[in-house]
């Protein structure tokens, strides 16, 4: 089974200094068919004016991506680390115990695009820490996130995995699912084709029941892949 989550029914709020488009329940949007899939909870594609951002506030128990499109984070928290993050650069944070931090546009000029991940870890009480990474820019399957950090991926303290898949046009990969695992697919850039479900950017594939995925980019295009356990 796939369904397709189309970018334009997402909730949406803007509150002037940030436009952020909400997958799952966030904030004033409730959605009860959109509570989170698997062990994912949160995906937010935020846009923040220059300057601005998120003040410091806490969190617990949740494993915190933020993978930033264009633009730059500065990230302070309460274990005391203050990081940029650019483009291109993926930072996880585990809350555990308990965390508090702020992410604020560090230009003044340019605008700040971002997606924003939580993840339900596979126990409460983490240590909480810090990490982030830049990966080559190779086209083809990546690791990001995996329990084991395999093949240099950032860890995350969940039975998943969160491959970033960059397509030149007319490539086609294919990917097979363990039974009983769920899958993922946020599209973010360029146009895929999922089993012959089109996607376009901001798009996403929710999927289960598959033995196969076949992906074929109708453009240059990258997307995000979760394999998620099941529910």
């Amino acid at each position: 089974m796939i369904y397709l989550r189309k970018a334009e029914e997402r909730g949406h709020a803007n509150h002037g200094w940030l436009d952020s488009w909400h997958t799952f329940s966030f904030a004033s949007y409730h959605d009860a068919n959109f509570m989170g899939f698997s062990a994912l909870r949160v995906i937010n594609e935020d846009i923040i004016d220059p300057g601005q951002g998120f003040g410091t506030h806490p969190h617990k128990d949740m494993e915190i991506l933020t993978y930033v499109l264009s633009g730059t984070v500065e990230h302070q928290d309460s274990m005391g680390n203050k990081e940029q993050i650019p483009a291109g650069e993926f930072q996880i944070m585990s809350a555990g115990t308990g965390v508090r931090h702020s992410e604020y546009n560090a230009s003044n000029t340019e605008a700040l695009h971002l997606y924003q991940i939580w993840i339900i870890p596979e126990r409460t009480g983490i240590e909480p820490r810090y990490a982030q990474r830049r990966f080559d820019d190779v086209k083809g399957r990546q690791f990001v996130l995996t329990p084991d950090e395999r093949d240099g991926s950032l860890k995350v303290y969940q039975d998943m995995t969160l491959s970033r898949w960059v397509f030149n046009p007319g490539d086609k990969d294919g990917v097979d699912i363990e039974a009983g695992r769920r899958v993922w697919i946020q599209v973010v850039k360029g146009e895929v084709k999922v089993n012959g479900e089109l996607a376009g950017a901001s798009d996403a594939l929710a999927i289960w029941d598959e033995s196969t995925l076949n992906i074929e980019a109708e453009s240059a295009a990258e997307v995000l892949l979760f394999d998620l356990p099941p529910v």
